[in-house]
């Protein structure tokens, strides 16, 4: 019996009225959301398995756009099924076979090229959550066009070609996630300090379990809530810092 790698219950969601709007774009869909002024900033938001419409990560774009960036999330799963609340653990290797976050550059070019050409956009970051955090450390290792990346809780576990940021990249992880040892953050660091050339950020939040980051306020735990809203504060930080 394989762990329930999310500790966070999904099934309890309050319902979110979206700020942001489904647009098409070549083959993906996306969610987009736009700050109420002119910008040419813009941040990819990655998706964790639950998919693009998940209400939790409409919230974190709408976040965005709210913090001034053109925020958008494209279906990174290109219409397959997202991994649900109700499915099998003992599927979850097999679904990752099919949804694997390191073969995602087509379609982050895809979107690249609509930020540029439709929106305006010269700046352009990325931040993902759990399987999204994964793209995006795959991302910054491979695509220049990234000005700058947060990584939550998802790393690239299983190369040695990891560790060559291209641009700044902040990795956030919750220091009780089952899914990722304090010895792989430790590795991850040490190999920063040893081949890393831009500017990186490790930074582990107390007690907090896989996917904290991404709640919306009425799903928060009071305990948890300084936290979240910390993890956000730096990640918006960062990205004002190099976006």
């Amino acid at each position: 019996e394989m762990a329930d790698p999310f500790l966070y219950n999904t099934g309890e969601r309050s319902h979110y009225g979206c700020l942001g709007h489904e647009v098409q774009i070549e083959y993906l869909k996306a969610y987009v959301c736009r700050p109420s002024f002119s910008t040419d900033k813009a941040v990819i938001v990655v998706h964790d398995v639950f998919g693009w419409q998940f209400p939790d990560i409409r919230y974190i774009v709408d976040l965005m756009a709210g913090h001034g960036y053109i925020a958008i999330c494209p279906d990174f799963f290109k219409g397959t099924e997202p991994w649900t609340s109700t499915d099998h653990w003992a599927d979850f290797p097999d679904w990752m076979k099919n949804h694997d976050p390191m073969k995602i550059d087509k379609e982050a070019d895809v979107v690249l090229k609509y930020l540029k050409e439709q929106c305006g956009a010269k700046k352009i970051g990325i931040a993902g959550f759990s399987w999204g955090g994964m793209a995006v450390h795959h991302l910054m290792l491979k695509n220049p066009q990234l000005t700058a990346g947060v990584s939550l809780y998802g790393i690239v576990r299983d190369s040695e070609e990891r560790y060559s940021l291209l641009n700044p990249t902040f990795f956030i992880f919750g220091e009780k996630d089952h899914t990722i040892s304090l010895d792989q953050i430790f590795l991850l660091e040490d190999k920063l300090k040893q081949y890393c050339k831009v500017p990186y950020k490790i930074k582990v939040y107390p007690r907090q379990v896989h996917g904290f980051a991404q709640l919306k306020p009425e799903d928060m735990k009071p305990d948890d809530k300084p936290y979240i809203e910390e993890a956000r504060r730096d990640m918006f930080d960062w990205i004002k810092m190099f976006v």
